[in-house]
């Protein structure tokens, strides 16, 4: 009698309580639920995916009546704002894509959910939701009632502490327990001993050898059956399959031979295999696991904020900031950490958390959340916790701010596994076959070390592994990347647009000059209290070059970017930039980079900036323009022409009084043209451009101006490396395929020795771990020695 299968979770379903429901037949009225309300939302595509792909819905009624609790929900949650709740929630039961696809659709079954993004490798779900129509506790039923319980452990909020899986471990100890005993009591049959006790128990440790095999064939590879299960169900033919194939043939053949007496079979060589194969993915897991806290824990951003310290402002790095430590907050700075308001106002940008662009008004004791971009006066803030690098990395990463870009290393990966695979069984099929009639011993030997030998883990873990060590090797020389498809977009950038005020001048080395009506101490300390609100580069060098004077809050502040200031103050107004925003005087034909002032509505005259170029500016574009088209954008005017002119090689372009949507617009243009585009801006003026962009490159100098919508940030120490950081991009790209060279080498050269039988099952085993070991070996040294050449 052929048995039946829940349309739902696939699990066999006794004939007695088979619940039909659309022609289905379903395990449990759970599972007639979930596909009632999948049906219902126009969800039923989920099962299109994998077949059967949920999971039984628990009871779970009273289980999260803790959620009624406000106080305890405030410790689950990332972000609380206004309309906006954003929670991150572990789902245990994450395994295939019908999960990806469901969990991203909840919007679908819930009212107030506004979007929810899956991370796979952590299987973990972020919830974005309108509080005033869904509660978190509803959210927690909902994903519960679909089969997507998640695990809620309050210890681990609190503490930080994750559960670790250790399974792998376990497996690996069990196979390497059945290995070595098997091995040590399969001597005598190696070396063919001959003596009367031997013979007389040859029996008896045969059989033991076969016990000893279980746990390792039935737990140690379990892993392998339960994936390759999976594939076959879902109509994907993945590489576990030939593996899971090698490892039945090998343990049925080995039976046979007990049970006929040919011999003790291959159960050493099977173990070993599990063995072998679970030692190369435990190598896998540790180094993707260095790589991740390479990225995530290290001193990722150089970027820093403004510290308080007994009246004294100082520059930090920001993850030096701890709880208690008071900061100051320029307008357009990034707020990098949870805290408290001392300020009596100010009005908060969350869009780079929220995709949301409305500003939220705070007042005195509100809390703020890292994330939120302050708008308009100077703020102080107390820090309720230290800074969390993974969040920063995690906002960076954030899916609003990604470009669609193609991912050319993903899909050459893609394409050979998609192909490798069927390719592969047939292969050994056609092997079996031809050595049968030659040796029946002999090929289930040949078919299992070419199912073994052609495994292309090697070949999978060749992209990955090589722009992981290079995002971290980059990282270290003070160029931070946002993910390592950024690496690949660098390799085939063919022009790249500079920024001048702040990218290509330094902010440290500036001679200025005032010319106009002389200012007094009053009238200086009203402009030195503006410009301590502003992060724009000048304002930065003007705020440092005027002297120390006692601070005082602006009643209203407006920084409109590409044009200048306004300030109130209750002794007057205070108003600076550029002579377009200040257009009731007319400029002089004098053209150098000014600043000019107004004060309590009268014009007093402009501060001169002399820019001092970074160094090594003039090596850095003659080097890059043998490679590269060369544009100099600028908001400034074009007084300094004749200089760059000088500096700079003849093919460059110099484009002068550029607005920040003009930045834009001649992006857009080139990239009309057919080209790659690089942007080089300071992050500020340039984030439309830097977004446009293929590439866009933030320069940092110990201010906290942070674009989400840039795919790098470089310290501006680092400026002149620009050429090295392009080469070794292209050198990274040269590295994935010269290691696909050197794994399609290896599948060449075992295949061949595996189809003529000179290749055992467990040296095969042996090798194919090797050979991982061997491509992650080679993409390090080779990338490592490619970050040396300057």
């Amino acid at each position: 009698m052929d048995t039946k299968n829940c349309f739902h979770c696939g699990v066999e379903i006794d004939e007695k309580s088979i619940v039909n429901f659309d022609e289905k037949d379903f395990c449990c009225t759970g599972c007639k639920n979930v596909y009632e309300i999948f049906s219902q939302n126009d969800l039923t595509c989920y099962y299109d995916f994998q077949s059967a792909p949920g999971a039984t819905p628990q009871d779970i009624q009273g289980k999260y009546d803790f959620l009624d609790n406000t106080e305890i929900v405030s410790k689950l949650l990332e972000f609380d704002e206004d309309k906006t709740t954003i929670v991150s929630l572990y789902i245990p039961h994450i395994h295939c894509s019908s999960c990806i696809w469901i969990l991203e659709n909840l919007q679908k079954l819930q009212e107030g959910i506004i979007i929810s993004q899956v991370n796979f490798p952590e299987k973990k779900v972020r919830i974005t939701f309108n509080k005033e129509y869904v509660t978190l506790k509803r959210i927690v039923n909902l994903l519960s009632s679909i089969g997507y319980e998640p695990y809620i452990s309050l210890e681990n909020f609190d503490t930080g502490k994750k559960e670790i899986d250790r399974s792998l471990i376990y497996k690996l100890g069990v196979a390497f327990f059945c290995f070595g005993n098997i091995m040590l009591l399969s001597f005598p049959e190696y070396f063919e001993v001959e003596e009367f006790w031997i013979n007389q128990y040859r029996g008896f440790f045969r059989w033991l050898i076969f016990v000893l095999a279980l746990p390792s064939f039935i737990y140690s590879a379990s892993d392998y059956y339960k994936s390759a299960y999976k594939s076959i169900r879902s109509g994907i033919l993945n590489i576990d399959i030939p593996i899971a194939l090698g490892i039945i043939v090998m343990f049925v053949r080995s039976t046979i031979d007990i049970i006929m007496d040919y011999g003790q079979g291959f159960f050493d060589s099977l173990t070993g295999l599990v063995f072998f194969m679970l030692l190369g993915k435990l190598f896998q897991q540790k180094t993707y696991s260095f790589l991740s806290f390479e990225r995530d824990y290290k001193s990722y951003f150089p970027i820093a904020v403004t510290k308080i310290n007994n009246g004294k402002e100082e520059q930090v790095q920001v993850y030096d900031i701890e709880k208690g430590d008071r900061l100051l907050i320029r307008n357009q700075e990034l707020i990098p950490v949870d805290g408290i308001l001392i300020s009596p106002k100010t009005s908060i940008d969350y869009s780079f958390v929220t995709g949301e662009e409305v500003p939220i008004e705070k007042v005195s004791g509100d809390k703020v959340f890292a994330g939120g971009k302050q708008l308009g006066t100077i703020i102080e803030m107390e820090v309720l916790f230290s800074v969390s690098q993974s969040y920063l990395t995690q906002l960076w990463s954030n899916d609003v701010f990604q470009k669609k870009i193609e991912q050319k290393h993903k899909t050459i990966t893609d394409k050979v596994s998609h192909y490798f695979t069927p390719i592969l069984l047939l292969l050994s099929v056609v092997v079996l076959i031809f050595w049968l009639f030659i040796d029946t011993y002999q090929a289930f030997n040949v078919f299992t070390a070419v199912l073994i030998v052609a495994c292309p883990c090697a070949l999978a873990l060749t992209a990955p592994f090589t722009l992981g060590n290079v995002l971290r090797i980059m990282g270290r020389k003070k160029m931070y990347l946002k993910n390592a498809i950024v690496i690949e977009q660098l390799a085939k950038v063919d022009a790249i647009v500079f920024d001048k005020t702040g990218t290509i001048t330094t902010n440290k080395k500036t001679s200025i000059t005032y010319e106009g009506e002389p200012l007094n101490d009053f009238e200086l300390k009203l402009l030195k209290n503006t410009l301590r609100g502003s992060n724009h580069p000048l304002s930065r060098r003007l705020y440092d070059y005027l002297p120390d004077f006692e601070v005082i809050h602006p009643l209203d502040f407006e920084e409109i970017i590409g044009k200048g200031i306004n300030a109130s103050f209750t002794e007057g107004k205070v108003k600076l930039g550029s002579s377009d925003y200040l257009a009731h005087f007319s400029e002089n034909t004098h053209k150098k980079t000014k600043v000019h002032v107004e004060i309590k509505g009268v014009y007093k005259g402009s501060f001169v900036f002399n820019n001092q170029y970074r160094k090594g500016l003039e090596e850095l574009f003659e080097s890059l323009s043998k490679k590269y088209e060369l544009t100099v954008l600028s908001g400034d005017n074009d007084g300094e022409r004749k200089i760059l002119e000088k500096m700079l090689p003849a093919s460059t372009r110099l484009v002068f009084n550029q607005k920040p949507e003009q930045k834009l617009e001649y992006i857009e243009k080139l990239q009309a043209e057919g080209k790659n585009v690089m942007m080089v801006g300071d992050g500020l003026n340039d984030a439309g451009a830097l977004a446009q962009s293929n590439v866009g490159i933030a320069i940092s100098e110990n201010v906290n101006v942070f674009s989400p919508a840039c795919d790098g940030i470089m310290d501006a120490s680092q400026f002149s490396k620009i050429d090295y950081y392009m080469k070794f991009s292209k050198n990274a790209m040269k590295t994935i395929y010269m290691s696909f060279g050197l794994s399609l080498l290896y599948n060449i050269v075992g295949l061949s020795f595996a189809i003529t039988g000179n290749l055992s099952p467990l040296v095969a085993a042996i090798i194919m771990p090797l050979s991982s070991i061997t491509v992650v070996s080679f993409v390090t040294i080779m990338t490592n020695i490619y970050s040396k050449i300057k």
